[in-house]
């Protein structure tokens, strides 16, 4: 991977998901486009799994300034939500405080591109440790967020650890208020959601390209 500080050659993107599934869907879509070397990494399940293994692929000094997108799916918080609706986060927040994500609003607008048809929404995302269902989805609603995932929060705070660089979360819902999924690719929802998962890779292009353009 050929680092930003090196004097040729394009910053790299790191994308970070959870699951195998997760990895097959973003591994799978349109790469054409893409500035500069991308990797998807599997970070395994929860929080701690995220931290660990996003400290390992960064800690390198080659490393340092490649940009940042946590991905996957999520739970949505908001009535009205339904599974392959897309989570642009503003911010991720976990119990070590809140991380801003970078071009937020550009990235919102190109995934309405790329995957038109599908709602996108923007706010805060959420961290946890643990699947949230019932009345703790509604808790952290009343907090502001709008979504809530395992791995986002954690990608991004070790991400900024390592170095300065741009990081942003972009999610999938595939469970919901009114369409609670018990299991991944199970029922239509979850369907609907990894094939919204393998299109989203263009959109993430554009973000990374917008990042290396000179600023006026």
């Amino acid at each position: 991977m050929t680092g930003p500080g090196a004097p040729h050659g394009p910053t790299p993107l790191l994308i970070a998901c959870a699951l195998g599934i997760e990895r097959f869907a973003l591994r799978g879509g349109d790469r054409r486009g893409a500035p500069g070397p991308v990797t998807v990494l599997r970070t395994g399940m929860g929080p701690r799994a995220a931290e660990a293994a996003v400290t390992r692929m960064l800690g390198g000094s080659q490393d340092r300034g490649t940009a940042v997108i946590a991905s996957g799916f999520c739970a949505g918080l908001a009535p009205g939500m339904r599974p392959g609706d897309l989570i642009v986060a503003e911010e991720t927040r976990d119990f070590r405080g809140s991380t801003p994500c970078t071009g937020h609003e550009l990235l919102a607008e190109a995934l309405a591109r790329a995957v038109p048809g599908r709602t996108v929404h923007t706010g805060p995302l959420t961290g946890s440790d643990h699947v949230v269902r019932g009345v703790e989805r509604a808790e952290l609603r009343a907090t502001g967020a709008i979504a809530v995932d395992m791995e986002s929060a954690a990608t991004l705070w070790s991400a900024l650890r390592a170095g300065p660089r741009p990081v942003a979360a972009v999610r999938v819902v595939v469970d919901a208020p009114e369409h609670e999924l018990v299991r991944i690719g199970t029922v239509r929802g979850g369907i609907s959601a990894f094939r919204v998962l393998r299109a989203v890779l263009p959109a993430f292009h554009e973000w990374h390209r917008s990042l290396l353009l000179p600023r006026r």
